[in-house]
């Protein structure tokens, strides 16, 4: 209960400034070497209460299955923005997870007023506060983190089933000793950042 009233101050602060609809955005995914960089923005109803939800880090993958579904029951909007590798070796892993985010807030059913973005300032409009470590201080951008996580696992989870041999069920396209080995053996996919170092040496 500590937590949650901690975890609730900026969105407090920016309720007493007078906005109405703030909006948690995080993303996960910069690290991996295959798949997508994916982000979410969530507005969570005034008074809501979701304790010992935080930095979904921190979160066995069950507990983060049973808040993604309790936040997606709760919240008044919830956006999805996802970049696939092709971009993302275009224009680097820093601005596919802005143009993640940025996706994520349009992708939004109600205009946000206020952002509380992870680590990041967005190139919007709209009032913002950008929070280092946000997802273990804000429960909006916890739940921003919680849906992106879950999301983009069950993509790589799914992407497993068409290149079994790279483990992505288990790794999520980290660079695990598995990965690498299949990476030596098979080259990288469509779905490999062909920009990041350990995949460049097997292309």
């Amino acid at each position: 209960k500590e937590q949650w009233v901690n975890m609730t101050s900026y969105e407090r602060l920016a309720r007493n400034k007078g906005f109405r609809l703030i909006a948690g955005v995080d993303e996960v995914g910069r690290g991996p070497l295959a798949g997508p960089v994916v982000a979410s923005a969530v507005i969570l109803p005034e008074g809501c209460e979701m304790l010992g939800l935080t930095d979904s880090k921190k979160l066995s993958e069950k507990k983060r299955e049973e808040y993604y579904e309790l936040i997606m029951k709760e919240a008044l909007a919830v956006g999805i923005g996802i970049v696939e590798a092709s971009v993302i070796d275009e224009i680097n892993i820093y601005e596919a997870s802005k143009m993640a985010m940025v996706k994520a807030i349009h992708d939004l059913s109600d205009t946000p007023d206020y952002l509380l973005v992870d680590a990041m300032t967005l190139p919007l409009d709209t009032a913002q506060s950008s929070i280092i470590k946000g997802d273990a201080k804000s429960v909006s951008i916890a739940a921003g983190a919680c849906i992106a996580k879950v999301t983009r696992d069950r993509m790589m989870s799914a992407y497993a089933e068409t290149y079994p041999m790279y483990g992505f069920e288990k790794n999520k396209g980290y660079g695990t000793k598995e990965h690498l080995e299949a990476l030596a053996a098979y080259g990288p996919t469509e779905l490999h950042r062909k920009t990041f170092a350990p995949v460049q040496s097997f292309r």
